[in-house]
């Protein structure tokens, strides 16, 4: 069994880096005069598509052990003093999401904070079932019920920022993916 996990998780992990063909670049993010690289794996939309009032970028994170959806990251800019407290975000990210059985949302939320170059950044991670609503603003907006999701939210306050990261999908998809999100976000220089 241990020899079935380790092959298919070396099969994620050859299929994933073939994604991206050998000294293919990802995508230049730019927030505020800092750059970062992300990952080539990371896909973003055709040029000249259309990424919604607030989306200053998106990127879909490839699904991997057989989950059905893959991961969908947004940067969020809603302008300067605008968006809400730190802690209206977090509270608004909590109730995108209900825990498991037995437990507290706040069991399941870890939120640090730490400074990449001076940004400060506030960074939460919430484990459980996703409430997906579309149109997400919209308050009468049928939710979805996504079992074994992850989400994980940035408030990254840049100069002209804050800037909002929303990383979210399936559980198993997203730890994946983790190292390099945190990876591309440290790294904004």
């Amino acid at each position: 069994m241990k020899r079935l996990a380790f092959t298919a998780a070396a099969l994620t992990a050859v299929l994933m880096a073939a994604q991206a063909p050998a000294g293919e670049k990802g995508t230049k993010v730019e927030l505020d005069g800092l750059q970062s690289m992300a990952p080539a794996t990371w896909k973003a939309p055709a040029p000249g598509s259309k990424l919604g009032v607030f989306r200053v970028y998106e990127f879909t994170l490839p699904k991997t052990d057989g989950d059905k959806e893959d991961v969908d990251l947004a940067i969020l800019h809603t302008g300067k003093g605008t968006g809400g407290s730190n802690q209206d975000n977090i509270k608004r990210w909590k109730g995108m999401m209900a825990a498991p059985a037995g437990k507290e949302i706040d069991d399941v939320t870890k939120v640090t904070e730490f400074k990449v170059g001076d940004v400060p950044v506030t960074y939460v991670d919430i484990s459980g079932t996703y409430l997906y609503k579309f149109p997400p603003a919209a308050p009468n907006a049928k939710v979805t019920p996504k079992e074994n999701y992850r989400f994980i939210g940035v408030i990254f306050d840049s100069k002209d920022g804050p800037y909002f990261f929303r990383l979210t999908g399936p559980a198993r998809t997203v730890e994946a993916h983790k190292k390099g999100f945190d990876d591309w976000l440290k790294a904004f220089k």
